[in-house]
């Protein structure tokens, strides 16, 4: 019965968790038209270390590609695509490496692109 509740607490904290980063994607989606990247890459970096903590990795990886992405001047409408897909990411089921392999081959196309 405690290796119950424990698992249940534990699926409550991480939805509480991925909730809180999908509330910071929406402020920096509602942002991103006016701000510039550079100004954005701090509120990315804030998501990329609650989402690390949390054994969220593909939303790791994606965090990295949207640095690049920032870096190279990608602003406005540009970043709503990578704030999707960071989204697509902390929401995965999966959390090995094979989807972050997965995450990081869709964040190469875009970033190519």
């Amino acid at each position: 019965m405690g290796q119950v509740a424990e698992r249940v607490a534990e699926f409550q904290d991480l939805a509480l968790v991925k909730a809180e980063l999908a509330a910071r994607i929406a402020a920096i989606d509602v942002r991103a038209p006016y701000t510039g990247a550079t100004d954005l890459a701090p509120d990315i970096d804030a998501i990329r270390l609650i989402a690390h903590r949390n054994g969220m990795n593909p939303a790791v990886t994606v965090t990295h590609f949207i640095d690049s992405a920032l870096s190279r001047g990608e602003h406005g409408a540009l970043v709503h695509g990578w704030l999707m897909t960071l989204s697509d990411a902390i929401y995965s089921e999966r959390q090995d490496v094979q989807a972050c392999h997965v995450f990081a081959a869709a964040c190469s196309v875009r970033l190519a692109g």
